[in-house]
This record gives structure tokens, C-alpha cells and sequence, in this order.
């Protein structure tokens, strides 16, 4: 994951400070002793061992770092996104297509000058961005790293690529280290969001921390059609309607704002437990999706992307 010889001569403890906010340099080292970052709140101590919800440790693990072109135009861009793979996760959901890293723990121990060196070397690849994905409990390590990584002259926006069940709190805290908030609606009910996600208070804090990430990051802002600042949504459409679309596009286009750029995702397939669950064993229909498409529409959400049904991406038409 990194090479510890050619890390970059920056990271003293000392120096940190300088590029990011002391009070958010305490906040996420405190919550390696009294883990509170997502809404679970485990309260474990991570330094002496105690792993909460997550399974994190006191070290970053990440399952892969390379340039990636699977995001939204405005983050792939060209010359793709420098994309950080995170193991672990703060839900459980059962149609994770990703579940080996994120519910399996697959990964390699790596440390906050691993992962800075990591950094560095997707900007040298000519990567738009740091995309960090599923980060949230690897925070403490993560802003380190940033820090570090800065300090060696880093440049690129900083992408928080998240589920979206966040604390406030936190993203408050991230001001000034993340540019970029792509950040997942997935449910409206509570009861779906507990069957499929373990995650039954999603919507409530969902809703809390989009609030918050717009506050802090606003509307996405482009240079030459690659994002350097703000909030884009993304939505996956689910069969029979789980996702509760419409709910949750009345609360972006009244709550957030209709500006906002959305991507709406048709890429649903029955991945690790979906094939059980009863809803999920199918693919969304052609009028699922339309219908989506539809309510888009209907709320006045102009700007942001839709896929065809073979995922390729488009502006909202």
C-alpha cells in the first residue's frame, strides 16, 4: 500500500497543525479513545484494542489505492480520480457490492505516512483528486495523512466518498480538509434502512449530515469541468421502489436546494445477500427507472447525471 523508504520527509506530529485545524486534529484523536465519529456512537476505545461497529483499528486499512474512472464526469474527469479504497464500514447493507472490503475487513494495514506517500503519487499520476471512499472510521489516520500529504506539496481536492450516514458533527469538523462531498440518500423509511442496512435512524441522520455538507461545501463548483468544491448526491434506484426516490427528492429540491447536482444510479444488481432478500433479488425494471427519471422532473432537479441501463453516465436531461 505505501513504502515506508520513500515516504515523504514532512510528517512530524508538530507540523500538522500548521495545515489543518488544531481543534479538528483533537476531535478525531479524541475519538480514537472514545470512538463517537458515526452515528452508531460505539464509544470503544481504539487505542487499547476495543473495536466498535466498524472493526476499526487504531491504524488505517485500506483494500486498494489506484486511479479510478468509474465516478461522476466532474470527479473521474479526464486522467480519472486518485480513488482510496477504505475496509470497513458503519452499516451493514445486504446488497453491498462491495462487501469483501467493507464487511470482510479485506485490506492492508498502512500508516498516516503510508497512505500521505500514497497520495502524492496519484497526484504525480495525474490524478484530479484524492477520492477517499467509505472513510469515516478511519478519520484519525485519514486527516494525518492529509496533513502530511500537504505538507509535501499536495494540491488536489479532497473527495469524501461516503454512504452518507454521518454525524454532523463530524463533517463540521472536516471543513478546511475535504473540497468535496459525494455523498449517498439511500433511504427515506427507516424500516427498509433497518432491513437493509442495519441502519434504521439512516434517514434522520442522513438528512442531518447532507444538511451539514452543503453548509460547509455549498453547490459543486467546476474548473474546466472538474469539481474543486461542493456537494453532489448520489441515488440509487432500488426495485420496488425501497429507496424511497420521490421522498428523498422533495427533501433535496425543498430542504437543500434545487441546485444541487444529483446522480441517479440504475446500476442496482443482486450482490452477497440480495439474492435472499425478499424485494431485492432483481434488477430495477426500464419503468423504475423512468420513473425516477421522471420525478427529477417533477421537483425541478436539473442539474447532475443519469445512466443508461448499461451504466454510462449523462447529464440530466
Amino acid at each position: 500500500m505505501g513504502d515506508r523508504n520513500h515516504s515523504p520527509p514532512l510528517a512530524p506530529l508538530r507540523l500538522l497543525a500548521a495545515m489543518i485545524p488544531a481543534e479538528a486534529l483533537e476531535y478525531f484523536e479524541s475519538n480514537l479513545e472514545q470512538c463517537l465519529l458515526c452515528p452508531r456512537k460505539c464509544g470503544v476505545n481504539r487505542i487499547e484494542g476495543e473495536t466498535g461497529y466498524c472493526r476499526a483499528g487504531n491504524e488505517i486499512r485500506a483494500a486498494s489505492i489506484t486511479v479510478h474512472t468509474g465516478e461522476e464526469p466532474p470527479i473521474s474527469g479526464t486522467a480519472g480520480s486518485g480513488t482510496v479504497f477504505l475496509s470497513g464500514c458503519s452499516m451493514r447493507c445486504v446488497y453491498c457490492q462491495n462487501y469483501p472490503i467493507s464487511q470482510m475487513d479485506h485490506g492492508n494495514i498502512m500508516s498516516h505516512e503510508d497512505l500521505a506517500a500514497a497520495m502524492l503519487k496519484l497526484e504525480s499520476r495525474g490524478a484530479h483528486n484524492i477520492n477517499l471512499v467509505t472513510p469515516t472510521q478511519h478519520l484519525p489516520g485519514i486527516v494525518k495523512a492529509i496533513a502530511a500529504a500537504r505538507a509535501g506539496g499536495l494540491g488536489l481536492p479532497v473527495v469524501y466518498n461516503t454512504s452518507g450516514y454521518e454525524r454532523p458533527e463530524t463533517i463540521r469538523m472536516l471543513e478546511g480538509i475535504v473540497d468535496i462531498y459525494l455523498a449517498d440518500m439511500r433511504y427515506s423509511d427507516p424500516g427498509v434502512a433497518g432491513r437493509l442496512s442495519d441502519a434504521p435512524d439512516y434517514p434522520e441522520a442522513n438528512r442531518l449530515a447532507i444538511r451539514q455538507m452543503f453548509e460547509t461545501a455549498g453547490l459543486l463548483e467546476c474548473d474546466d469541468g472538474i469539481g474543486r468544491r461542493g456537494l453532489i448526491i448520489r441515488h440509487l434506484v432500488l426495485p420496488g421502489g425501497l429507496a424511497g426516490t420521490g421522498n428523498t427528492f422533495e427533501f433535496i429540491a425543498h430542504e437543500i436546494s434545487p441546485e444541487v447536482h444529483l446522480s441517479l444510479m440504475c446500476q442496482y444488481f443482486p450482490a452477497n445477500r440480495a439474492p435472499d432478500t425478499p424485494g431485492l433479488e432483481r434488477r430495477i425494471t426500464e419503468a423504475e427507472y423512468r420513473e425516477a427519471i421522471d420525478l427529477l422532473g417533477r421537483y425541478g432537479l436539473e442539474n447532475g447525471w443519469v445512466q443508461d441501463m448499461e451504466g454510462e453516465s449523462g447529464p440530466v436531461a
